[in-house]
């Protein structure tokens, strides 16, 4: 049952829901890693990564909602809840315990790769179905690039 309706036919409302919900849960899962993360951090770079952890966090907690509430808004239910983040996300888990400074930014540099990846396939998929779904996409992709860049300097 689908209390709201969406203008899309349906053929692109079922490649749009796919794409948003995937970036829900990859939106989620980078929040989380990058949180786990920013607990855990120990090194000579220590407070410079965990406040740049924040950053991350902050920027994927905010797109998680904006992409979630785009899907409501078009009639697909988001899933945000935690088995489905746990068996659909393309991030590697992370280790438990102390992640020395380095290992931190290599474990943001790889999320950060994965997500971006996938991001960057939805945006093209959505590129004629729905570009308003395609622009939000592509405001994720750009914010969630500079976080790499930053890490990617952070490793140099």
């Amino acid at each position: 049952m689908s209390v709201v309706k969406s203008a899309l036919p349906e053929e692109d409302l079922k490649l749009v829901g796919e794409a948003l919900q995937g970036a829900l849960v990859d939106l989620i899962d980078l929040s989380l890693i990058a949180k786990q993360v920013h607990w855990n951090i120990v090194g000579p770079r220590f407070r410079s990564v965990h406040l740049q952890l924040d950053e991350v966090v902050t920027t994927a907690r905010g797109h998680s909602d904006t992409v979630a509430e785009r899907a409501a808004a078009i009639g697909v239910t988001p899933d945000g809840r935690a088995a489905t983040v746990a068996s659909q996300s393309a991030i590697a888990p992370v280790t438990d315990g102390w992640i020395k400074d380095e290992d931190a930014v290599r474990t943001l540099v790889d999320a950060l790769g994965a997500v971006i990846t996938r991001m960057r396939e939805r945006v093209q998929s959505t590129d004629e179905p729905d570009p308003v779904t395609q622009d939000i996409l592509i405001q994720v992709t750009a914010d969630l690039e500079k976080h790499a860049w930053m890490f990617q300097a952070e490793s140099a």
